[in-house]
């Protein structure tokens, strides 16, 4: 083995081990106090692009949920203005079975000055919720993001609601407007007309609950992704801290080792002097 002063190979081998060792405690204490394995392209550049788009995944996805819990709400308005519009059209079929029988020994028109009143009040609860003739009902179908779906397949991340049938229940829509209960033929026309509202005021309630179920569920597998895909982008993006702990003891040892074997193979070239004396 030949000695040189001119280059000292174990002074630079040992230089390049204490870079390398240098970067690699960087690169721990980095993810230790990150929490992530990737803080830059660089420390897994496919990796990152897989995380991102599971990140980009979980943000639709929340907004998603809360798109649908906004049409839920609306939904439950509508829902509870219904629930009470069909308590009044069973005291409307109340008062016409009074004014219907020849038992009926009241004032009639004490009896249809009410029917009248209750009717007024089914027009103005019709109309809050938007389902009066001026409010034009639900006469659109519902579209609402949920996201989840296949890339670049709309149709896989909307919730489509089927809300397109006459759905008008005001005293015009549900066809009570003319009914009244000044005697008895007139009562028993008005349990006809009733009886056909609450077949209408039932087609509707049915599909509000079913449109409430349908977004219930789209919220249930839409949360379920969302948690999924993050899991997916933990296992990819995030440190193990573990690991990297171990890591890092593993780093500061080897970058102790290196400085010593710096030292040492710096010293090596000051036994020449022995040689000249």
């Amino acid at each position: 083995m030949s000695i040189s002063v001119q280059t000292n190979v174990g002074s630079l081998m040992a230089l390049d081990h204490l870079r390398t060792n240098t970067d690699f405690q960087s690169q721990t204490i980095q993810r230790l106090t990150s929490g992530f394995r990737i803080n830059q392209s660089g420390d897994d550049a496919s990796g990152l692009a897989i995380a991102n788009g599971y990140r980009t995944n979980v943000a639709e996805l929340n907004q998603g949920v809360r798109n649908a819990n906004d049409g839920l709400s609306q939904l439950q308005i509508t829902d509870g203005g219904l629930n009470n519009i069909a308590k009044m059209v069973d005291r409307l079929r109340t008062l016409a079975t009074q004014g219907a029988s020849d038992t009926f020994t009241g004032d009639r028109l004490t009896l249809d000055a009410e029917f009248q009143a209750i009717k007024l009040e089914i027009d103005r609860q019709a109309q809050n919720i938007g389902l009066d003739a001026a409010g034009a009902g639900m006469a659109q179908p519902l579209d609402v993001w949920v996201g989840g779906g296949t890339a670049g397949a709309a149709g896989t991340s909307i919730v489509k609601l089927d809300l397109t049938a006459t759905s008008l229940v005001d005293s015009t829509g549900l066809t009570i407007n003319a009914s009244a209960l000044t005697d008895k033929a007139a009562s028993i026309a008005a349990l006809t007309s009733l009886s056909a509202a609450t077949g209408q005021l039932g087609t509707v309630q049915g599909q509000v609950g079913s449109s409430q179920n349908k977004l219930q569920y789209a919220v249930n597998l839409a949360s379920s992704q969302s948690v999924n895909f993050s899991a997916a982008e933990s296992r990819i993006r995030d440190a193990d801290i573990a690991a990297e702990a171990s890591n890092l003891t593993k780093a500061q040892v080897l970058q102790q080792s290196s400085m010593a074997a710096l030292a040492q193979a710096n010293s090596t070239p000051q036994g020449v002097l022995s040689l000249l004396r």
